[in-house]
């Protein structure tokens, strides 16, 4: 099959890429960048005027006449290359503003990959009008939207988040459900909101290359080395305010037993050392499972905390813990910090239980086959 993935985030499509490739699949991936990450794409639309000066320059401009320029520097690229996005067997959408621009561009993107090529999927994955309309319902003890509705978080910093709630991204959503041949989960925090919908094709895990991520010894525990990465524009969103409580309390009752790093705009190998070293992994609160970066981290036998409540343990129906289920309670992090500490040796079996569970359910070369198998259904 050809095969055109569109946007990218956190790595998932270049991962699913490297199993499509691997079972025999002509794979391109078409964005235009992912913030500070820039992942690979083999076709890049410029956007233009997203840092610096030129950033400055646009928003100077569209408050003023409410001219976004990027969007039309992203217009006359996508123009440019039309005959490249041309031709597919399967086009999918890494989410419902797979290019991060106003929702007319999106839309127009996305009817002339509709209008030449054969099929059009969608993921749910990262904010969307679904998730977080469902978000707001408070269907769920917690999710994203929580620190926003703790006042945590101010109005203008949640706006990536709130835009989805507009009515052109409202409007935007209509319009796509209508054009796709359908719309995957990419994990139980987009299922859940999806449920019972007509486009709703099922819940396909995200694809981890465990070729290329080793596990690593859980071994030796003396001292326990606890790691807490610390995205300063995502600090409460992700929980990193609960966690830094819990570790405060933990530091202070086992001093000689742990080793607690807490890291902030390190350079990647200085970051990546530290983070090897570690045996637990502290990733986020407000999910209910587990985002890139947990999963990496299970794959090399770490345990981590991070969404593995109920809703997750029936999903995948298991017995056993393969990640720590972390809420937005200090006193639960805390308790299960010291179960962990107390008993060092259940850190090893949880790491093994990690490993396994992403082999089982997350393999890039099996995740890779389920999308295949749902595109030709």
């Amino acid at each position: 099959m050809r095969i055109l993935l569109v946007g990218e985030y956190s790595r998932l499509h270049n991962s699913l890429k490297e199993g499509l490739l691997q079972l025999g699949h002509e794979v391109t991936i078409v964005g235009s960048g992912d913030g500070f990450k820039n992942y690979p794409v083999d076709i890049k639309l410029e956007r233009g005027y997203t840092s610096g000066w030129r950033k400055k320059l646009k928003l100077i401009i569209l408050k003023a006449v409410s001219i976004d320029i990027s969007e039309i520097a992203l217009r006359k690229s996508f123009n440019t290359l039309k005959p490249q996005l041309s031709g597919y067997d399967v086009v999918q959408l890494i989410n419902e503003s797979s290019f991060n621009t106003t929702p007319s561009l999106e839309l127009e993107i996305a009817q002339y990959l509709k209008n030449h090529n054969k099929k059009v999927f969608l993921l749910s994955c990262g904010a969307d009008y679904p998730s977080i309309t469902h978000a707001f319902t408070e269907e769920l003890p917690y999710t994203i939207v929580t620190p926003f509705q703790e006042e945590k978080i101010d109005k203008k910093s949640f706006a990536p988040v709130l835009k989805y709630l507009e009515l052109g991204y409202k409007e935007l959503h209509k319009e796509l459900y209508e054009l796709i041949d359908g719309v995957i989960a990419t994990d139980l925090d987009y299922h859940i909101p999806l449920k019972g919908h007509d486009a709703y094709v099922g819940l396909i895990p995200n694809p981890i290359n465990t070729d290329t991520i080793k596990s690593l010894s859980q071994e030796n525990t003396n001292p326990i080395v606890i790691f807490h990465g610390i995205n300063r524009a995502n600090y409460f969103k992700k929980g990193n305010d609960i966690f830094e409580n819990a570790l405060a309390i933990i530091k202070e009752k086992y001093a000689s037993k742990v080793t607690i790093i807490t890291t902030e705009s390190l350079p990647y190998k200085t970051y990546i050392k530290k983070y090897n070293s570690a045996h637990i992994i502290l990733d986020q609160v407000y999910s209910h499972d587990q985002g890139y970066n947990a999963l990496e981290a299970m794959a090399q036998g770490k345990v981590v905390f991070t969404g593995a409540g109920i809703h997750f343990k029936e999903h995948y129906n298991l017995s056993e813990t393969v990640a720590v289920d972390a809420t937005p309670d200090v006193d639960q992090i805390v308790r299960s910090l010291k179960k962990l500490i107390e008993n060092p040796e259940t850190i090893e079996e949880i790491g093994r239980n990690a490993r396994l569970f992403i082999e089982t359910h997350h393999h890039y070369k099996k995740v890779a086959q389920t999308y295949i198998d749902t595109w030709n259904n």
